[in-house]
């Protein structure tokens, strides 16, 4: 198969997971409502999947260099077929939850494999633009699967999640057939035979913080940590300060997302092939900061348009040249750095909601400030960060 082919293969089992995240977004407060629930039961629901993400992304890492790439991304994508069924037939809370962390497993299997094919299917000059399609498969998915999921549900509350099912059961069976491994034999038994003491999270996590790529892992969390801040009390904020509808809400979430999508489809791999991962890092820390100022400071409906799609637009830059900046750092840690990298956005996907949560019921421009100052300062250490990084194999101690 080709490049392009086991890209796309990739891309379909990405944007799959993504839908099915997105779909779920205006048909919890249905379940809820449904199984008699409180809303800080619909955050812990939301955080769970985010939970077993952080925990199992680690292990899949270390499992993927040591056994390959196809074998857990199947897995991967099969789990997330199953958590959906789940969800959909689901008759009491404890089965909403376990689909939930079932699905976070799956994502935490499926996440740094398909991270670390694409290193292994792509030379440094191409990673770009293969970072760049992959990210914007990703953002589509999250994009469209609110709108898929609101017009699904007119059918029957489960209908979106069986379709969902349905089409990550294909993805899956795609990928059994015509994804081959790209990890050499001999590289998975060198892995394997190598003694190392098995590490928990906080000591891989500790490891990580050492090497090379340490500062990219950084700002994976910041940038995750950033856009989750910013999305999930967008609602409520334009809804309290400036009392938008919920047509206004989703017209201004779905157009910031479908740029996102065409920044990260096209102008990623120009503007890293002309300018280098480091600069464009940099260039789109300091505008996302001014995004969020931009948006706090908006008074009418179209200008907070702009300065939601101003800030989706940066951070759709940010997240492929962040991660084509780790890969290329990782050397033959790929399956390593890439369950980091998941790791490091489960975290900043529990913390993220959960500050901006609490900061909004004490005043609500909080959220926004403390993502302006957190893009800031990794702003400035941006600017000094990467000096000496060069890839290298990390050992156990670091």
């Amino acid at each position: 198969m080709t490049y392009m082919g086991r890209l796309s293969i990739l891309m379909l089992n990405m944007f799959i997971a993504m839908l099915g995240i997105g779909l779920i977004i205006p048909i919890m407060p249905t379940y809820i409502t449904e199984f008699g629930a409180t809303g800080s039961t619909m955050g812990l629901l939301v955080a769970a999947a985010g939970l077993t993400q952080l925990l199992f992304a680690p292990i899949a890492g270390e499992i993927t260099d040591k056994y390959g790439r196809r074998k857990l991304i199947i897995f991967g994508i099969a789990s997330f077929a199953v958590s959906q069924i789940i969800f959909a037939f689901a008759g009491s809370l404890w089965q909403l939850f376990a689909s939930r962390l079932l699905g976070g497993i799956g994502a935490a299997f499926l996440m740094p494999s398909m991270f670390a094919y694409i290193a292994d299917i792509t030379t440094e000059k191409e990673r770009g633009k293969g970072m760049g399609l992959f990210s914007a498969a990703m953002t589509l998915g999250v994009v469209i699967g609110p709108g898929v999921g609101g017009y699904l549900i007119h059918y029957g509350i489960a209908v979106p999640f069986i379709v969902s099912a349905s089409l990550a059961c294909f993805s899956a069976i795609l990928s059994f057939f015509f994804l081959p491994e790209t990890l050499e034999k001999e590289k998975q038994l060198e892995a394997r035979a190598k003694k190392e003491k098995r590490e928990n999270l906080f000591q891989q996590m500790s490891r990580a913080l050492k090497s090379p790529y340490a500062f990219m892992l950084i700002l994976v969390f910041v940038l995750n940590f950033g856009i989750m801040n910013f999305e999930s009390i967008f609602g409520l904020y334009v809804d309290r300060k400036h009392g938008f509808t919920a047509s206004d809400i989703a017209l201004i979430i779905t157009a910031a997302g479908l740029v996102g999508v065409f920044v990260q489809a096209v102008a990623v791999s120009f503007l890293v092939g002309k300018f280098g991962e480091k600069k464009v890092i940099n260039g789109t820390l300091i505008g996302a900061a001014a995004g969020l100022v931009f948006c706090s400071l908006a008074q009418s409906y179209w200008t907070v348009f702009a300065a939601a799609i101003f800030f989706m637009m940066l951070t759709s830059l940010l997240r492929p040249a962040v991660n084509t900046q780790l890969s290329k750092l990782a050397g033959d840690q790929q399956g390593f750095a890439g369950g980091m990298n998941t790791a490091f956005i489960s975290l900043a996907n529990i913390a993220g909601p959960s500050a901006a949560g609490f900061l909004f019921d004490v005043n609500i421009e909080f959220p926004y400030i403390l993502g302006t100052v957190i893009l800031l300062i990794s702003f400035f250490a941006a600017l000094n960060g990467g000096r000496k990084e060069q890839p290298r194999q990390l050992s156990q101690e670091g």
